[in-house]
């Protein structure tokens, strides 16, 4: 049985060990944060798991085969090494790390020592976006021209990071995974309204090779909370609202038809607008992070490579630092190395 610590005890972490718990597969061996209060809450609702302050106690123990990280961002790095070091699988949460040459040293560390690291992009496990590329791939709906997205609401404010490094990852993994192309160029503004030089809304573009352009709008100082996704395809278009219990995608039958029309011996095109029918998918309703912590122990076992892994991790990392030198350039577009990254 693959036993598994989780280091972070905060909002995310709690979620983690709620579902290593709970799998058959695996038991959890320690919860760790600095908070010993943290930690005591989790003991008196978990009373076999070990508590301790020290992340060390974790990667010297014996018994731990994993570690799930879910600390601050700005920590990733350093405690995603020394549990690769120390020879422990790894699942870390969002982003991987702050650069793309950090990502890329602890996927060199995990492919030289033989170890999983896989990263928490949970919206790779969800089901409504796994119906979403279904969708893309398999219906009518035409090649898809353009999308966006909103991910907003009131708060949280985090330390170490602006709303970008903070929520982006989020719809970025959606759009790769989506498209299975990386960008060619990319861009972001942003204004730090709340906070100095930590960024609470920002704005980003992405441009693929294929011509699909995309924007994210992000921000944590919004009077409502929303995660919607729109995808304008060639014959159809489609919203993916993760707020929706009752239709989280919906499939809008609407576009333009071109027609040629003759008018006194001149043809000419003519575009009309077209409405159809709406219709809204069955989603499975398993709980993405279910599915993610599963598949981890899943291929601890059967040291198999996981969908959302170190490459993932780096290509998310390097949009988002790419992004982040277009903020502090204004916005200027940046091309990328997307032949490096690309899928």
């Amino acid at each position: 049985m693959i036993k598994v610590a989780v280091v972070g005890c905060g909002y995310w972490g709690p979620n983690l060990i709620r579902n290593f718990y709970e799998n058959p597969s695996c038991k959890v061996d320690y919860c760790c944060d600095m908070d010993n209060s943290k930690v005591e809450k989790v003991l008196r609702k978990y009373p076999s798991i070990r508590g301790t302050n020290d992340f060390d106690d974790l990667l010297s123990s014996a018994e731990t085969d994993a570690i799930a990280i879910a600390t601050p961002a700005s920590t990733h790095y350093e405690m995603a090494k020394k549990a690769l070091e120390a020879g422990k699988h790894i699942l870390v949460e969002k982003p991987l790390s702050l650069t793309t040459e950090e990502s890329e040293k602890l996927n060199e560390l995990a492919e030289k020592k033989n170890l999983i690291l896989m990263v928490g992009h949970t919206f790779e496990y969800n089901p409504a976006v796994r119906k979403l590329k279904e969708i893309l791939n398999t219906t009518d709906v035409g090649k898809a021209l353009y999308m966006y997205s909103a991910r907003l609401n009131l708060g949280v404010f985090r330390d170490d990071v602006n709303v970008m490094w903070n929520l982006a990852p989020h719809d970025i993994s959606i759009f790769l995974y989506l498209i299975e192309e990386f960008p060619i160029a990319v861009s972001a503004i942003g204004k730090s309204f709340v906070r100095n030089k930590l960024e609470d809304v920002v704005f980003m573009y992405l441009e693929f090779p294929s011509g699909i352009i995309a924007h994210l709008h992000i921000s944590c100082l919004d009077p409502s909370k929303i995660r919607k996704t729109t995808i304008v395809c060639e014959r159809k278009m489609i919203i993916y609202d993760d707020l929706d219990n009752e239709g989280r995608i919906k499939i809008y039958d609407k576009g333009f038809e071109t027609t040629l029309a003759t008018d006194g011996g001149i043809q000419d095109y003519i575009i009309r607008p077209r409405a159809g029918d709406i219709y809204i998918p069955k989603i499975d309703n398993s709980e993405p992070l279910r599915i993610e912590t599963e598949h981890f122990i899943e291929c601890i076992e059967k040291g198999e490579k996981p969908l959302t892994d170190g490459l993932n991790g780096i290509r998310v990392v390097n949009v988002l630092e790419t992004a982040e030198s277009s903020l502090r350039e204004g916005g200027t577009i940046k091309k990328t190395q997307w032949m490096k990254w690309k899928f």
